[in-house]
Protein backbone atom coordinates (compact mmCIF):
# COMPACT_ATOMS: atom_id res chain seq x y z
CA UNK A 1 0.00 0.00 0.00
CA UNK A 2 1.40 3.68 -0.89
CA UNK A 3 1.20 6.33 1.65
CA UNK A 4 1.14 10.02 1.41
CA UNK A 5 3.46 11.73 3.18
CA UNK A 6 2.81 15.04 4.39
CA UNK A 7 4.89 17.30 6.17
CA UNK A 8 3.71 19.68 8.75
CA UNK A 9 4.89 23.32 8.51
CA UNK A 10 7.59 22.84 11.55
CA UNK A 11 8.86 20.05 9.21
CA UNK A 12 8.90 22.04 6.67
CA UNK A 13 10.85 24.50 8.36
CA UNK A 14 13.07 21.98 10.05
CA UNK A 15 14.08 20.58 6.80
CA UNK A 16 14.98 23.65 5.10
CA UNK A 17 17.36 24.45 7.78
CA UNK A 18 19.64 21.50 7.22
CA UNK A 19 22.38 21.42 4.91
CA UNK A 20 21.51 20.61 1.54
CA UNK A 21 23.63 17.24 1.22
CA UNK A 22 21.80 16.25 4.26
CA UNK A 23 18.25 17.52 2.99
CA UNK A 24 18.72 15.37 0.34
CA UNK A 25 19.33 12.26 2.32
CA UNK A 26 16.74 12.74 4.46
CA UNK A 27 14.15 13.12 1.94
CA UNK A 28 15.56 10.04 -0.15
CA UNK A 29 14.95 7.88 3.06
CA UNK A 30 11.60 9.22 4.31
CA UNK A 31 10.67 8.75 0.36
CA UNK A 32 12.61 4.39 1.03
CA UNK A 33 11.27 3.46 4.22
CA UNK A 34 7.75 5.76 5.24
CA UNK A 35 5.82 5.67 1.79
CA UNK A 36 5.32 2.08 1.89
CA UNK A 37 5.92 0.94 4.94
CA UNK A 38 5.75 3.82 7.81
CA UNK A 39 4.77 1.04 10.66
CA UNK A 40 7.10 -1.58 9.86
CA UNK A 41 9.82 -1.30 12.97
CA UNK A 42 13.48 -2.91 13.08
CA UNK A 43 16.62 -2.90 15.56
CA UNK A 44 17.90 0.69 14.31
CA UNK A 45 15.55 2.21 12.01
CA UNK A 46 12.15 2.77 12.84
CA UNK A 47 10.91 2.53 16.23
CA UNK A 48 7.14 2.94 18.02
CA UNK A 49 7.71 5.44 20.43
CA UNK A 50 6.58 4.04 23.70
CA UNK A 51 4.11 5.70 26.49
CA UNK A 52 2.98 8.61 23.38
CA UNK A 53 0.06 9.05 21.82
CA UNK A 54 1.79 11.72 19.53
CA UNK A 55 4.09 11.36 18.16
CA UNK A 56 3.83 7.78 17.02
CA UNK A 57 7.02 6.89 15.69
CA UNK A 58 10.52 7.64 14.86
CA UNK A 59 12.95 7.66 11.79
CA UNK A 60 16.92 7.55 12.36
CA UNK A 61 18.69 8.85 9.71
CA UNK A 62 22.15 9.36 10.83
CA UNK A 63 21.94 12.12 14.11
CA UNK A 64 18.52 13.25 12.30
CA UNK A 65 15.02 12.29 13.79
CA UNK A 66 12.12 12.16 11.95
CA UNK A 67 8.92 12.12 13.72
CA UNK A 68 5.61 11.06 12.32
CA UNK A 69 1.78 9.70 13.24
CA UNK A 70 0.19 7.25 10.40
CA UNK A 71 -3.55 7.43 10.17
CA UNK A 72 -5.36 5.37 7.81
CA UNK A 73 -3.07 6.03 4.08
CA UNK A 74 -1.36 8.90 5.28
CA UNK A 75 2.03 9.53 7.20
CA UNK A 76 2.14 13.30 8.73
CA UNK A 77 5.96 14.08 9.45
CA UNK A 78 5.29 16.32 12.60
CA UNK A 79 9.66 17.62 12.99
CA UNK A 80 12.88 16.68 11.93
CA UNK A 81 15.51 17.31 14.21
CA UNK A 82 19.03 16.61 15.58
CA UNK A 83 19.02 13.29 17.97
CA UNK A 84 20.38 16.01 20.58
CA UNK A 85 17.54 18.18 20.14
CA UNK A 86 14.80 15.26 20.20
CA UNK A 87 14.11 14.50 24.18
CA UNK A 88 13.57 18.06 24.48
CA UNK A 89 11.14 18.02 21.56
CA UNK A 90 9.47 15.43 23.08
CA UNK A 91 9.02 16.41 26.56
CA UNK A 92 7.32 19.34 25.03
CA UNK A 93 5.31 18.79 22.12
CA UNK A 94 4.50 14.56 23.40
CA UNK A 95 1.17 13.54 24.33
CA UNK A 96 1.53 10.73 26.53
CA UNK A 97 -0.84 7.76 27.00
Amino acid sequence: MRYEIILSPEAVEDLKQLDAHIRGKVKDLIEVHLRYEPIKTSKSRIKRLQGLRHPQYRLRIDEIRVFYDVEESRVEILAIISKSEATEWLEKVGEKI
